[in-house]
């Protein structure tokens, strides 16, 4: 098998079709999980005030949000003594990353469980993949 048949793509959400978006990947759990993204969003960058987010889906059944501003943003996790510079993309990969080991935690849901691992697989991939496995590690 080569590498191009395991490229997992992304695609922007159209704003007509955002609201479907986290109730068909997070089922019931979908307020708690997006509340969990702000949240995760908010402790992991003290500039982080809030704002509008792109939602993406990916080809390998997942997904992920991110913010609209498309600036770099310092982000800092202390448990793992991470402390870096990424990209908006970047940051809402780890974000929501970190949001979805929460809820898989909080709820013990297969399908939680694999989004997150969905999610990962694309963040492998990612032109800042380095930057954001050392975030989540």
């Amino acid at each position: 098998m080569s590498c191009i048949e395991n490229q997992v793509s992304s695609a922007v959400v159209p704003d007509e079709l955002r609201l479907n978006v986290l109730p068909r990947f997070l089922g019931r759990h979908y307020l708690t999980g997006e509340s969990l993204v702000y949240d995760w969003a908010a402790r992991l960058c003290r500039s982080y005030s809030g704002g509008l987010w792109h939602f993406f889906t990916l080809s390998n059944g997942g997904f992920y949000m991110a913010p609209a501003d498309s600036g770099r943003v310092h982000v800092r996790w202390h448990l793992n003594g991470y402390s870096d510079m990424m990209g908006a993309d970047a940051f809402g990969i780890v974000v929501t990353l970190f949001a979805l080991c929460h809820l898989a935690e909080k709820t013990l849901d297969d399908a939680i469980i694999e989004r997150y691992h969905q999610l990962r697989e694309f963040a492998r991939q990612h032109v800042e993949a380095a930057n954001i496995l050392r975030a989540i590690d």
